[in-house]
């Protein structure tokens, strides 16, 4: 499930092979349908100036002022070739396609990709995301401040960690793990939450996002994953069976313990 950490670990991988090549061919589709790519005309020894990462965002960037922008949502991921090498998923599935003299990147069921014509810094959906906890040093107090803007006694905080207009990064694999971390009641309003709260939550997804960019096999506590999937196992800490719950407008799946993250509401301890 591509998280921050995906996304980081992918640009990493991709800008190793990629930045300062020569590009040779660009073609792209729609994230919507399978239909035909569409071929990109190059400008003369057009090169890829760089790969980067904004939470859930990858961004491959060329001296000519494009740049391709993706989104993986669910199901989506960059692939890397070389020339003349068989793909591991089927060609009609690939939406995005870069080739150099030594490598080709594939981007494979996206689910939303675009060609900018402008700088990155200009496009609203950009402009729109929080901090990016992947980075080495985001602005968690920026984070706290965004939060702040939603409505306290209504806004789950389960919910509010994964608006990435709030802080940029967080999926549903680190939003159950950073509150299992720090203690917190996954369904508690954030107007229940003091900021020092705020900014330890947002502090300790940022270092697990981070320290998993490195690694295939996500890990926040010793043995793997403290709650994410373990519905009905016991918590690693004190015992109790994990517990699972849809949540939100998305109904995404929560998981905690109910003893390590105490209900802090009349609604959340009968749910």
């Amino acid at each position: 499930m591509p998280e921050g950490d995906t996304i980081l670990r992918a640009a990493r991988t991709l800008s190793r092979a990629l930045a300062g090549q020569e590009l040779h061919r660009l073609a792209i589709g729609s994230a919507r349908d399978r239909g035909p790519l569409r071929e990109i005309e190059l400008r003369p020894h057009t090169r890829i100036k760089g790969v980067e990462a904004r939470g859930k965002h990858l961004l491959i960037s060329l001296t000519d002022g494009l740049t391709v922008h993706s989104h993986m949502g669910m199901m989506g991921s960059w692939h890397l070739y070389r020339p003349g090498e068989p793909w591991r998923l089927r060609e009609r599935a690939a939406r995005a396609i870069l080739e150099t003299d030594d490598a080709v990147a594939v981007c494979f069921t996206p689910q939303m990709l675009e060609l900018l014509h402008r700088p990155a810094e200009d496009s609203e959906r950009l402009r729109r995301l929080g901090p990016d906890l992947s980075r080495e040093d985001p602005d968690l107090d920026e984070a706290v401040t965004r939060l702040r803007t939603l409505r306290p006694h209504e806004s789950e905080i389960g919910v509010a960690l994964l608006d990435q207009r709030i802080s940029a990064g967080i999926g549903n694999v680190y939003k159950s793990e950073t509150l299992a971390a720090c203690g917190v009641d996954p369904f508690a309003p954030i107007g229940d939450l003091s900021d020092d709260e705020l900014h330890e939550l947002f502090a300790t997804a940022s270092r697990f996002l981070r320290r998993n960019a490195a690694t295939v096999m996500r890990s926040t506590v010793p043995g793997g994953l403290a709650v994410y999937g373990r519905t009905g196992r016991p918590c690693r800490r004190c015992g109790t069976a994990i517990r699972s719950r849809r949540q939100g407008e998305h109904a995404r799946t929560t998981y905690w313990c109910p003893s390590c993250q105490p209900s802090r509401t009349w609604i959340g301890a009968g749910a």
